[in-house]
């Protein structure tokens, strides 16, 4: 198993805090300026790539391509009018977009973009990543678990049933899946040995580990789309029963706060998955063989932006593909066979590791048969034949939930009495 020398790994954690304030502020407004224009771009490209899908054109006319067409959208929906509803907490209202705007922000500041390089103009050197810490990784599921309180007081503030339903849908569905998300990793701490960004970067030198630990990347990447609330789980979004979901309220900036949430959260998880399974900024190890140089400089920034927005054209290919699901089978998902699944993986992730620590077995022929193994079962769950009910057991079943009488000669659903309208009434109606 690789183990990282505890000595090397302060002597990188050593390397931040060491920044003149004017550097960290550069730092953040790039960080900041680099995630607004990557939503612009992900909205732009997401509305291309399913336009060419569905056999359309897409946005072609503001700008060369079509590329300001989102500038523009922004611009008119922070220009229309902004309402707040009558029955709503005004305060927790206003407060609600920011908290998960915020938080979506913050989690970038400990993924590395690249490796230490010149500052320009200055005889100083920086690593291009904003802070790390020994618990990094943590501490971005930390908050991102603080952003589910923007969505959830969000939908409860609004005074809306509708909105509260799609808060509270969208709490259940992203707790759900942030546990078979935090799960998926912990095999990735076992094998790198840290749970610091840098470190687990530095820990992928030779082979990623989406290649040995697959069954762990696989999860990874389900849970991230569960997490966004993106297609085809955008359940809290669902238009037949919930409108909007939980910000069917929200209107001008506030409204767009929110989808700068979301596509921002769909970026971070993007970059975790590219920090913890695809080298993160390290050249693929094909072609770092052929050319070193590719590690070096500002070429990582664009191994990682690339790496980036291959997870993000991942997301927009579902959403312009599958159907959404039902929120039972979405639910399902996660409790009957994701988590178990991780939680089976990391047993043997830790037999593994106690197995190679004695010494005499390859690791990674162990990990790569046991993922084949998981990949498996996954299949079988997922594409296995499903279970045919009892015809007569399913009509012994209550018909749906118990509701009060129609008036007009209505009569409760699932009761022996017809459905009856008043003919009469229907031509006054008229």
């Amino acid at each position: 198993m690789t183990n990282v020398n505890p000595q090397l790994t302060s002597m990188a954690l050593d390397a931040f805090g060491q920044d003149p304030w004017w550097l960290i502020l550069v730092k953040t407004l790039l960080i900041f300026v680099i995630l607004v224009l990557l939503t612009l771009f992900n909205i732009w490209w997401e509305r291309r790539v399913v336009a060419r899908m569905q056999h359309r054109i897409g946005p072609n006319v503001n700008g060369p391509f079509g590329l300001l067409q989102s500038l523009a959208d922004g611009v008119k929906l922070a220009l229309k009018e902004d309402l707040i509803p009558k029955a709503a907490d005004k305060v927790v209202f206003l407060i609600a977009p920011v908290i998960s705007v915020v938080a979506a922000f913050v989690t970038f500041s400990v993924i590395p973009f690249g490796p230490v390089v010149d500052v320009p103009f200055t005889d100083r050197e920086t690593p291009l990543q904003l802070t790390d810490m020994p618990v990094a990784v943590l501490f971005v599921l930390a908050i991102a678990s603080v952003g589910i309180y923007g969505i959830v007081l969000g939908g409860w503030a609004s005074g809306s049933t509708y909105s509260l339903l799609g808060g509270l849908r969208s709490s259940a569905q992203m707790i759900s899946y942030e546990v078979a998300m935090g799960l998926a990793l912990v095999a990735v701490f076992l094998y790198a040995g840290s749970m610091s960004t840098s470190e687990i970067v530095a820990a992928q030198d030779d082979l990623w580990f989406g290649l040995i630990l697959a069954p762990s990347f696989v999860i990874y990447m389900i849970a991230m789309v569960g997490e966004t609330n993106r297609a085809p789980f955008d359940l809290p979004e669902a238009e037949g029963e919930l409108v909007g979901g939980f910000h069917t309220e929200y209107s001008s900036l506030k409204f767009a706060l929110f989808f700068l949430a979301e596509y921002i959260n769909m970026a971070t998880v993007s970059a975790l998955a590219t920090t913890l399974f695809l080298g993160g900024w390290h050249a693929p190890f094909w072609i770092d063989e052929l050319y070193s140089g590719f590690n070096e400089g500002y070429w990582p920034v664009l191994w990682f932006f690339g790496k980036v927005l291959f997870f993000v054209f991942l997301f927009i290919w579902l959403r312009g593909s599958l159907p959404r699901l039902r929120y039972d089978q979405f639910m399902a998902l996660g409790w009957k066979y994701l988590i178990p699944i991780s939680l089976g993986w990391i047993i043997a992730v830790g037999t593994i590791r106690a197995i190679s620590l004695e010494g005499g077995v390859d690791r990674q022929y162990l990990l790569i048969g046991i993922g084949v193994v998981a990949v498996a079962f996954l299949a079988l769950f997922f594409f296995g034949e499903p279970v045919e009910e009892d015809v007569a057991e399913l009509e012994d079943r209550p018909a749906g939930f118990p509701v009060p009488p129609m008036p007009a000669g209505g009569a409760v659903r699932g009761s022996a009495a017809p459905l009856t309208f008043d003919d009469n009434r229907v031509e006054a109606d008229r």
